[in-house]
């Protein structure tokens, strides 16, 4: 069956919904959402998103461990067959809102959201741990699969715009970059920059600060891996960008792509 699956970082579900989120869920067309920085506990998203669970949208959510960081979801207008919340039973990020896996009829979905390191410091650290753990539940996915979010990693020069000047920071990290390599060689495809082999981007994170949205001077850290199975059905993805910076609604944009 063909669906339509975007991801999308909130950047707060709470004040997202407030700005332009609801609206967003009612005219968007994708059957699956992932989100990422809900920084919402289960009663507070639900109360946040009331308007579109009313509508028919369905919601499974993994809360956050820490008050106001991360939370992931997934809502659908589909029926989910089973979920999964976290990596692992006995990992250490069981309980950071950091992954759920939705089951569905024809595919798998997970939500993932990797924070933000620093470079040289135990909070990169604590991103590797996390990646490693997200690899190995990787590499047991079979069939269709797709896992998407926020990655906060930009694979190659071509998807931030100020690749030099982050060369040594987090986010464009030779280790991280080195990390998305092993996925895509491990048999993951990058479905977006699969259906936009030319070009910078599209990029779909803009910073609030000075004019960065303005002058698309972004990164393009939201992906969805699919596995061959999914992936060969992925057939057009777009990058939601507000058409203006007043109409965002988050400092992330829609990553939507059509699976027929």
């Amino acid at each position: 069956m063909p669906y339509i699956l975007s991801t999308v970082n909130v950047n707060g579900v709470r004040a997202a919904a407030g700005k332009g989120l609801l609206a967003w869920l009612s005219r968007t067309e994708a059957d699956i959402v992932c989100l990422q920085e809900t920084r919402a506990d289960d009663t507070q998203i639900a109360a946040a998103l009331a308007p579109a669970l009313a509508e028919g949208w369905q919601l499974a959510h993994a809360e956050p461990g820490v008050k106001g960081r991360a939370g992931v979801g997934v809502l659908s207008r589909r029926p989910m067959r089973s979920v999964r919340v976290g990596i692992e039973p006995d990992s250490e990020f069981l309980s950071t809102g950091r992954y759920i896996e939705a089951e569905f009829d024809d595919v798998t979905v997970a939500s993932v959201y990797v924070h933000t390191g620093e470079a040289e410091t135990p909070r990169q650290d604590e991103k590797y741990r996390f990646l490693d753990e997200l690899a190995a539940r990787m590499s047991t996915r079979t069939g269709a699969f797709v896992i998407a979010g926020d990655w906060n990693i930009a694979h190659t020069e071509r998807d931030l715009k100020n690749w030099k000047g982050n060369l040594k920071k987090s986010g464009f990290l030779p280790a991280e970059r080195a990390w998305l390599d092993r996925q895509l060689a491990a048999g993951y495809v990058d479905v977006v920059r699969k259906l936009h082999p030319e070009g910078d981007g599209p990029f779909s994170w803009w910073s609030y600060r000075g004019r960065a949205f303005d002058n698309d001077t972004g990164w393009r850290i939201d992906y969805q891996l699919a596995t061959p199975e999914a992936a060969e059905r992925a057939k057009q993805a777009v990058v939601e960008r507000a058409a203006t910076y007043a109409e965002r609604w988050s400092d992330h944009a829609p990553v939507t792509v059509q699976y027929r």
